[in-house]
């Protein structure tokens, strides 16, 4: 959809920006929250990469009042809240048996419309169009991004270890597929 908006709109690629890491760090954030019991206002996620089956959630990076998840809870729940947040969107469809997910696509854009809007310069993980950042290019994929009234007005390239990298690659090339089938 993002690449649609882009080439369709015509506009710069700092002025088209995708949702989908806002939203899946949102379920990712929600589902840490439930499993250690605390209020997902101080549980901090980043979720990499396209929406859908090669989401990258980063464990090392999600944290609950600046302590790493992974020093909160065992592996094995770390795993399980990983996979979760892969399978999200299909469970909240099927809780809502009709239509689709809405409240959290509703909440992640109104967090990144009030970024711009208000010149806030947060940090959230959004798909944009990538140009070498990451070792990416020619395609929408979610990474850290700074948005403030310009839009996205700046790539944050964080460290990743060689799986998360190679996880990235592999929804980036993922991404690339969909975009190839477009006839656009």
């Amino acid at each position: 959809m993002t690449y649609v908006a882009m080439k369709v709109s015509g506009f710069e690629r700092h002025r088209v920006i995708g949702m989908a890491g806002v939203l899946d760090a949102a379920r990712f954030r929600s589902f840490i929250a439930a499993e250690l019991n605390v209020s997902v206002e101080d549980v901090n996620a980043f979720v990499l990469g396209g929406h859908g089956d090669s989401m990258v959630p980063l464990p090392r990076y999600s944290t609950v009042a600046g302590i790493p998840i992974t020093e909160l809870l065992s592996q094995a729940t770390v795993d399980r809240l990983v996979k979760r947040t892969r399978d999200g969107g299909i469970e909240i469809v099927n809780h809502l048996k009709t239509g689709s997910a809405y409240y959290a696509p509703s909440s992640s854009a109104v967090a990144m419309v009030e970024s711009i809007v208000r010149d806030k310069k947060r940090i959230l993980p959004c798909a944009t169009w990538l140009q070498g950042e990451y070792g990416l290019r020619d395609t929408f994929v979610g990474v850290p991004v700074k948005l403030g009234k310009k839009g996205m007005e700046e790539i944050i390239q964080i460290r990743l270890n060689a799986d998360e990298q190679a996880a990235l690659a592999k929804s980036a090339e993922d991404v690339k597929s969909s975009i190839a089938k477009l006839k656009i």
